[in-house]
């Protein structure tokens, strides 16, 4: 047999083995797309849920954990720190200018809020403190909301305030109310809820959602008493 004759079979062998290679190859990366497609995600790998239908995001890894936006739930903020005690006979003035303080509406069930025109969360739950207002009247419930804000920003608060009907104004002009609460109020908007005896029922920490129905159970909670 002569080179050349030899030469051509191992050729032939070397050709059908690389079609050969080259299709197990295409087999192989069809299998793994395929195994992809349908297999579940390994242990260790980030989980995200929907938060607004099924809760907190959660991560296995050892990153932070992100929260579900904080719930503004009247009965689910409410703390009791200083739970029957009378609020301070600190002063503060109506519309008119008469002097008042929390004992001047006993007899009611009171929600007094202190807010400030350069509050945010306290000009986003105005509306809802109003609807409060709305839904209780014509019973023994007064929504007392006392502005904080300094006199050069009194008719700003004025104005805010009447797009809130049927809500008043108050105000502390020297800004001082938050700071004489015992224990001190922690931030605003802070609100406290007092029995028609004038005393502490419990308050909330920031902004709310007095439109609720939280709101409403914790009232007329407070109104049975």
């Amino acid at each position: 047999m002569s080179e050349e004759s030899a030469a051509k079979p191992r050729g032939g062998v070397l050709k059908w083995a690389l079609w050969g290679a080259a299709a197990i190859g295409v087999a192989g990366v069809v299998y793994i797309i395929a195994q992809s497609a349908t297999k579940p995600p390994e242990s260790g790998v980030a989980h995200k849920t929907d938060v607004a239908t099924s809760g907190p995001v959660m991560s296995s890894g050892s990153g932070a954990v992100a929260t579900a936006p904080e719930t503004h739930d009247v009965a689910k903020k409410l703390e009791h720190p200083a739970d029957g005690q009378a609020p301070v006979a600190y002063a503060f003035k109506d519309a008119d200018g008469k002097t008042l303080t929390a004992a001047s509406f006993k007899g009611k069930v009171v929600v007094m809020n202190l807010w400030a025109t350069w509050c945010g969360p306290c000009k986003v739950e105005m509306p809802t403190l109003a609807k409060l207002a709305q839904a209780y009247a014509g019973k023994p419930v007064e929504v007392v909301a006392v502005s904080i804000d300094k006199p050069d920003a009194l008719e700003q608060a004025k104005a805010f305030i009447a797009q809130n009907a049927p809500l008043k104004l108050y105000n502390d002009p020297t800004g001082k109310l938050p700071f004489v609460l015992k224990p001190t109020a922690v931030g605003m908007p802070t609100t406290l809820i007092l029995g028609k005896d004038g005393l502490e029922r419990g308050r909330i920490s920031g902004e709310a959602d007095w439109a609720g129905d939280g709101a409403k159970k914790v009232i007329d909670k407070v109104l049975t008493e």
